[in-house]
């Protein structure tokens, strides 16, 4: 049964991974480019980087909680397992998203970068 599970699990945290990874690189680039006063190749080697940052951080941590399952015996214990374990990775996912914007906010509040709006 963990295997089915495991499965299951791969493929939807994957799945979700990269979906909302490509949303916030497409919706995203309009923020960082206005962040970066219109420096297009700024703003989208640094959109790439957070989309770069974002896979590696999220499928690391969606294969490190593979650790932490018991031994599934029916398929009850499947689901329950399959929709913990990616309510986990989607609250994981909205709190990187949230930290990045309140990264990138502060970034734009620092003093130099009011200098180069001027």
């Amino acid at each position: 049964m963990n295997l089915v599970a495991y499965l299951m699990y791969l493929l939807l945290a994957y799945w979700v991974t990269v979906h909302v990874g490509w949303t916030f690189y497409r919706n995203g680039r309009h923020y960082i480019l206005a962040l970066f006063r219109n420096n297009a190749p700024l703003a989208d080697a640094v959109n790439r980087l957070l989309l770069t940052g974002y896979y590696l951080l999220n499928l690391g941590y969606v294969a490190l909680m593979l650790r932490t399952w018991p031994t599934l015996e029916t398929w009850e214990e499947v689901l329950v397992s399959v929709s913990t374990m990616t309510g986990r990775v989607l609250l994981t996912l909205g709190a990187i998203h949230f930290v990045n914007m309140g990264v990138l906010y502060l970034f734009r509040k620092r003093p130099e970068m009011q200098t180069l709006k001027s």
